[in-house]
């Protein structure tokens, strides 16, 4: 597959007490191909340039959210973000083909461990159920939705030493969306992109 140009669109509204997610949108300036906008910087007061997030959409062939699970949901400005730019006539509707066929996942953190996050658990759903609208926002828009990216128990996997691996495989993932690596048909199966990337039959795959 041809080199994908990838796009991180990183909403945190309290970075100052990030933990993950800065390290992570750090790892993502590094990665050659991959364009990084932090939107709570680039838009303090939401005042959100359609224009120039529309083109931005147009230039990028994978489009990622990232940022930290809040109340089971994104941070207010993706959701504004998504109000504004996703316009009828651009993104669905009448002549709205701007985002068929790009991909579309999402990368998060959330506080609550991953047993939590099931119909027994605490929260009663699935990481996958909880982010059904992002699913069907990327369904109506034409893109091919993945499963999220997730770190469980972010408030304690700096004292668990779990950070430093959770970033290599995040810089992994990038250059497989970069490099046009991702099976996107396959990896809509699993529950989340981490397992999609430690399963065997994929391994074998990209040694080939």
């Amino acid at each position: 597959m041809m080199t994908q140009k990838v796009l991180v669109l990183f909403a945190h509204p309290s970075q100052h007490r990030s933990e993950v997610n800065l390290p992570l949108f750090d790892v993502a300036k590094q990665v050659d191909g991959v364009t990084t906008v932090d939107l709570y910087a680039e838009y303090p007061t939401f005042n959100i340039n359609i224009d120039r997030e529309q083109k931005r959409l147009r230039e990028h062939d994978v489009i990622i959210f990232q940022f930290p699970l809040y109340w089971y949901s994104t941070p207010a400005i993706l959701k504004e973000w998504q109000d504004l730019v996703l316009e009828y006539t651009f993104a669905y509707g009448t002549g709205g083909d701007a985002l068929v066929g790009k991909t579309f996942f999402c990368s998060l953190t959330a506080g609550a461990k991953v047993d939590a996050y099931r119909a027994e658990g605490y929260n009663h759903f699935t990481i996958r159920q909880l982010l059904y609208p992002l699913e069907q926002m990327a369904s109506l828009t034409g893109m091919h939705y993945l499963p999220p990216f997730c770190l469980f128990g972010s408030r304690t996997a700096l004292e668990e030493k779990r950070i430093d691996a959770h970033l290599a495989e995040w810089r992994n993932l990038l250059q497989l969306c970069v490099a046009g690596d991702i099976d996107r048909e396959h990896a809509a199966q699993f529950e989340k992109l981490n397992h999609y990337l430690g399963d065997d039959q994929f391994k074998m795959e990209v040694a080939k």
